[in-house]
Protein backbone atom coordinates (compact mmCIF):
# COMPACT_ATOMS: atom_id res chain seq x y z
CA UNK A 1 0.00 0.00 0.00
CA UNK A 2 1.11 3.62 -0.62
CA UNK A 3 0.19 7.40 0.37
CA UNK A 4 -1.12 9.21 -2.48
CA UNK A 5 -2.32 12.21 -0.72
CA UNK A 6 -2.71 14.17 2.52
CA UNK A 7 -4.81 16.30 3.26
CA UNK A 8 -6.12 18.55 5.74
CA UNK A 9 -8.77 20.82 5.87
CA UNK A 10 -9.88 24.32 7.37
CA UNK A 11 -13.31 24.81 8.98
CA UNK A 12 -16.25 25.41 6.46
CA UNK A 13 -19.30 27.28 7.32
CA UNK A 14 -22.38 25.51 6.46
CA UNK A 15 -26.14 25.96 7.21
CA UNK A 16 -28.22 22.61 8.64
CA UNK A 17 -31.70 23.33 9.99
CA UNK A 18 -31.86 26.99 9.81
CA UNK A 19 -28.19 27.29 12.00
CA UNK A 20 -24.84 28.12 10.93
CA UNK A 21 -22.84 25.57 11.59
CA UNK A 22 -18.57 24.50 10.45
CA UNK A 23 -17.09 20.99 9.79
CA UNK A 24 -13.41 20.21 8.90
CA UNK A 25 -14.65 17.43 6.34
CA UNK A 26 -13.54 19.44 3.43
CA UNK A 27 -10.18 18.36 2.88
CA UNK A 28 -7.76 18.82 0.10
CA UNK A 29 -4.29 17.30 -0.60
CA UNK A 30 -1.08 19.70 0.62
CA UNK A 31 2.56 19.07 -0.27
CA UNK A 32 3.43 19.29 3.32
CA UNK A 33 3.91 15.97 5.86
CA UNK A 34 1.33 15.40 8.37
CA UNK A 35 2.58 14.91 11.75
CA UNK A 36 -0.01 12.13 13.02
CA UNK A 37 -0.41 12.75 17.22
CA UNK A 38 -1.90 10.58 20.15
CA UNK A 39 -5.19 12.39 19.72
CA UNK A 40 -5.32 13.69 15.96
CA UNK A 41 -3.30 14.92 12.87
CA UNK A 42 -1.60 18.22 13.13
CA UNK A 43 -3.03 21.47 11.88
CA UNK A 44 -6.22 19.47 10.71
CA UNK A 45 -9.67 21.01 11.60
CA UNK A 46 -11.47 18.76 13.67
CA UNK A 47 -14.78 20.64 15.12
CA UNK A 48 -16.69 17.75 16.84
CA UNK A 49 -14.36 16.26 19.07
CA UNK A 50 -16.76 14.15 20.97
CA UNK A 51 -17.32 12.28 17.21
CA UNK A 52 -14.03 12.80 15.40
CA UNK A 53 -10.00 12.71 16.71
CA UNK A 54 -9.19 11.02 20.06
CA UNK A 55 -7.29 7.89 20.58
CA UNK A 56 -9.32 5.81 18.46
CA UNK A 57 -9.82 8.30 15.54
CA UNK A 58 -6.67 10.37 15.53
CA UNK A 59 -6.32 9.96 11.50
CA UNK A 60 -8.52 8.70 9.13
CA UNK A 61 -7.93 6.51 6.21
CA UNK A 62 -9.52 6.14 2.52
CA UNK A 63 -8.64 3.94 -0.48
CA UNK A 64 -7.64 5.15 -4.28
CA UNK A 65 -9.87 2.42 -5.49
CA UNK A 66 -13.33 3.51 -4.20
CA UNK A 67 -12.88 6.76 -5.70
CA UNK A 68 -14.19 5.79 -9.11
CA UNK A 69 -17.19 4.33 -7.50
CA UNK A 70 -18.24 7.59 -6.26
CA UNK A 71 -17.30 9.42 -9.48
CA UNK A 72 -19.44 7.70 -11.29
CA UNK A 73 -22.63 8.13 -8.48
CA UNK A 74 -21.55 12.18 -8.12
CA UNK A 75 -20.03 13.21 -11.93
CA UNK A 76 -21.14 16.69 -11.73
CA UNK A 77 -18.84 17.52 -8.14
CA UNK A 78 -14.88 18.55 -8.55
CA UNK A 79 -13.29 16.12 -7.38
CA UNK A 80 -9.99 15.91 -5.60
CA UNK A 81 -8.25 14.10 -2.91
CA UNK A 82 -9.68 14.34 0.71
CA UNK A 83 -13.45 14.31 -0.95
CA UNK A 84 -14.37 11.78 2.28
CA UNK A 85 -12.42 13.57 4.62
CA UNK A 86 -9.62 11.39 4.70
CA UNK A 87 -5.95 12.70 6.02
CA UNK A 88 -4.66 10.10 4.00
CA UNK A 89 -5.40 8.91 0.57
CA UNK A 90 -4.28 5.12 0.02
CA UNK A 91 -3.60 3.02 -2.48
CA UNK A 92 -3.70 -0.66 -2.61
CA UNK A 93 -6.07 -0.59 0.82
CA UNK A 94 -8.73 -2.94 1.35
CA UNK A 95 -11.26 -3.11 4.35
CA UNK A 96 -12.18 -6.80 3.32
CA UNK A 97 -8.69 -7.70 3.91
CA UNK A 98 -7.79 -5.68 6.50
CA UNK A 99 -7.98 -6.96 10.01
CA UNK A 100 -9.02 -4.45 13.17
CA UNK A 101 -5.97 -4.54 15.53
CA UNK A 102 -3.27 -4.55 12.06
CA UNK A 103 -0.08 -2.59 13.07
CA UNK A 104 1.25 -0.67 10.34
CA UNK A 105 4.39 1.90 9.73
CA UNK A 106 3.55 5.21 7.31
CA UNK A 107 6.62 7.27 7.48
CA UNK A 108 8.20 8.07 10.94
CA UNK A 109 5.09 7.00 12.40
CA UNK A 110 3.17 3.42 13.42
CA UNK A 111 -0.88 3.13 13.64
CA UNK A 112 -3.14 0.34 14.53
CA UNK A 113 -6.42 -0.16 12.90
CA UNK A 114 -9.02 0.46 15.36
CA UNK A 115 -12.85 1.30 13.73
CA UNK A 116 -14.48 2.02 10.31
CA UNK A 117 -15.89 5.71 9.41
CA UNK A 118 -19.40 6.17 10.25
CA UNK A 119 -20.69 8.39 8.24
CA UNK A 120 -22.84 11.21 9.08
CA UNK A 121 -24.76 14.16 8.16
CA UNK A 122 -22.06 16.43 7.29
CA UNK A 123 -20.34 13.61 4.43
CA UNK A 124 -24.06 14.47 3.04
CA UNK A 125 -23.35 18.04 3.01
CA UNK A 126 -19.58 17.61 2.04
CA UNK A 127 -21.79 15.96 -1.41
CA UNK A 128 -24.34 18.49 -1.43
CA UNK A 129 -26.43 15.06 -0.90
CA UNK A 130 -27.66 13.68 1.98
CA UNK A 131 -28.66 10.05 0.41
CA UNK A 132 -24.59 9.16 0.08
CA UNK A 133 -24.85 7.93 3.55
CA UNK A 134 -27.11 5.41 2.29
CA UNK A 135 -25.27 4.74 -0.30
CA UNK A 136 -22.38 4.71 1.84
CA UNK A 137 -23.63 2.25 4.22
CA UNK A 138 -24.58 0.12 1.06
CA UNK A 139 -21.32 0.04 -0.53
CA UNK A 140 -19.45 -1.16 3.06
CA UNK A 141 -16.39 0.09 1.88
CA UNK A 142 -16.14 2.81 4.84
CA UNK A 143 -12.35 3.56 5.12
CA UNK A 144 -10.58 3.29 8.44
CA UNK A 145 -9.71 5.17 11.30
CA UNK A 146 -6.34 4.43 13.07
CA UNK A 147 -5.13 4.69 16.91
CA UNK A 148 -1.49 6.19 16.64
CA UNK A 149 1.09 3.95 18.41
CA UNK A 150 4.11 6.28 17.52
CA UNK A 151 3.84 9.85 16.30
CA UNK A 152 5.60 10.45 13.55
CA UNK A 153 5.47 12.14 9.83
CA UNK A 154 3.78 11.00 7.13
CA UNK A 155 4.70 11.75 3.73
CA UNK A 156 2.87 11.72 -0.01
CA UNK A 157 4.62 8.04 -1.66
CA UNK A 158 4.92 7.10 1.60
CA UNK A 159 4.19 2.94 1.67
CA UNK A 160 2.75 1.60 4.37
CA UNK A 161 3.76 -1.37 5.37
CA UNK A 162 2.07 -4.14 7.53
CA UNK A 163 4.76 -4.87 11.01
CA UNK A 164 2.06 -6.99 12.84
CA UNK A 165 -1.37 -8.90 11.79
CA UNK A 166 -4.43 -9.32 14.03
CA UNK A 167 -4.51 -13.25 14.98
CA UNK A 168 -8.40 -11.78 15.10
CA UNK A 169 -9.57 -12.50 11.94
CA UNK A 170 -12.44 -9.41 11.96
CA UNK A 171 -11.79 -7.35 9.29
CA UNK A 172 -12.66 -3.82 9.14
CA UNK A 173 -15.64 -4.24 6.44
CA UNK A 174 -16.68 -6.72 8.57
CA UNK A 175 -16.73 -4.34 11.55
CA UNK A 176 -18.82 -1.99 9.22
CA UNK A 177 -21.30 -4.58 8.45
CA UNK A 178 -21.89 -5.53 11.88
CA UNK A 179 -22.54 -1.87 12.87
CA UNK A 180 -25.36 -1.36 10.39
CA UNK A 181 -26.66 -5.21 9.59
CA UNK A 182 -30.42 -5.28 11.04
CA UNK A 183 -30.52 -8.89 12.24
CA UNK A 184 -26.68 -8.80 13.43
CA UNK A 185 -24.88 -12.37 13.75
CA UNK A 186 -24.18 -13.44 16.79
CA UNK A 187 -20.50 -15.25 15.65
CA UNK A 188 -19.32 -12.17 14.16
CA UNK A 189 -20.74 -10.11 17.57
CA UNK A 190 -18.61 -12.57 19.43
CA UNK A 191 -15.61 -12.09 16.92
CA UNK A 192 -15.82 -8.57 17.64
CA UNK A 193 -15.50 -9.08 21.79
CA UNK A 194 -12.90 -10.99 21.35
CA UNK A 195 -10.57 -8.54 19.30
CA UNK A 196 -8.45 -6.29 21.88
CA UNK A 197 -8.24 -3.63 19.53
CA UNK A 198 -12.04 -2.90 19.13
CA UNK A 199 -12.97 -0.03 21.19
CA UNK A 200 -14.61 -0.53 24.72
CA UNK A 201 -17.28 1.85 23.73
CA UNK A 202 -18.33 -0.46 20.94
CA UNK A 203 -17.89 -3.63 22.60
CA UNK A 204 -20.94 -2.32 25.25
CA UNK A 205 -22.67 -1.67 21.96
CA UNK A 206 -22.52 -5.73 20.70
CA UNK A 207 -22.73 -6.97 24.16
CA UNK A 208 -26.44 -5.82 24.44
CA UNK A 209 -27.07 -7.83 21.20
CA UNK A 210 -26.37 -11.28 22.77
CA UNK A 211 -28.43 -10.39 26.13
Amino acid sequence: MKIIATNIGKPTTFEWNGAQEQTGIFKYPVATPLLLTKLDVSDDTIIDRVHHGGTNKACYLFSMEQYPYWKELYPHLEWNWGMFGENLTVAGMDESVMRIGDVYRIGTSLVQVSQPREPCYKLGVRFDDQQILRQFIMHAYSGTYVRILEEGEVRNGDEMQLVEQSENHFTVKQFFELLYAKQKSSEMIRLALSNPSVPDYKKERFEKYLK
